[in-house]
């Protein structure tokens, strides 16, 4: 199938995207752009977030998502890059506190990093100091994703709707 050319089904998954477009499509939009110009231009200056708007105009966004793969693909990239700088700083937050757990036992206690006049600066005191302060950047910044997109809300949806689909193929 042409990647340019557009699919008369609507799309709603990556797999029936690339399917559909192709993959560069499916990943960057169709190099042809948006079908509708006004509504693609409204939903990428809000990031494509959905939820603060009423269901009138929500539903007529999400149908113009639905129909466009460009504003999908879109959609989809910004996404992505949210829930990768949420996973990203969940584990480099992680790690922080792995690193000051491992640093608090011996022998590192007793190394001495530098002799400044008469004090003595312990290399576990830096070092800890330092990972308490990347921890403490690490979840401002998660907060400050979490604030600044829907990724949460999309995170907690998706998981629910995986819940919905393992309880239908149950019964």
């Amino acid at each position: 199938m042409n990647p340019e050319t557009p699919s008369t089904e609507a799309p709603s998954t990556f797999v029936a995207d690339v399917r559909a477009h192709g993959v560069r499509a499916s990943v960057f939009g169709p190099a042809a752009g948006c079908t509708d110009h006004v509504v693609g231009d409204i939903l990428s200056s809000w990031r494509y977030d959905l939820s603060a708007l009423s269901p009138e105009v929500r539903g007529a966004y999400l149908e113009h998502l639905s129909e466009c793969p460009y504003c999908r693909a879109r959609q989809r990239l910004h996404r992505t890059v949210d829930v990768t700088l949420l996973s990203l700083f969940t584990i480099s937050a992680l790690v922080f506190i792995l690193v000051t757990m491992i640093l608090h036992r011996e022998p590192w206690g007793q190394v001495t990093f530098a002799q400044v006049h008469m004090h003595r600066l312990s290399l576990v005191l830096t070092l800890q100091s330092i990972a308490v302060g990347g921890l403490l950047v690490s979840v401002l910044m998660w907060v400050l994703v979490a604030i600044a997109t829907p990724a949460p809300e999309l995170i907690t949806q998706t998981v629910q709707q995986r819940r919905l689909q393992a309880r239908e193929r149950v019964i």
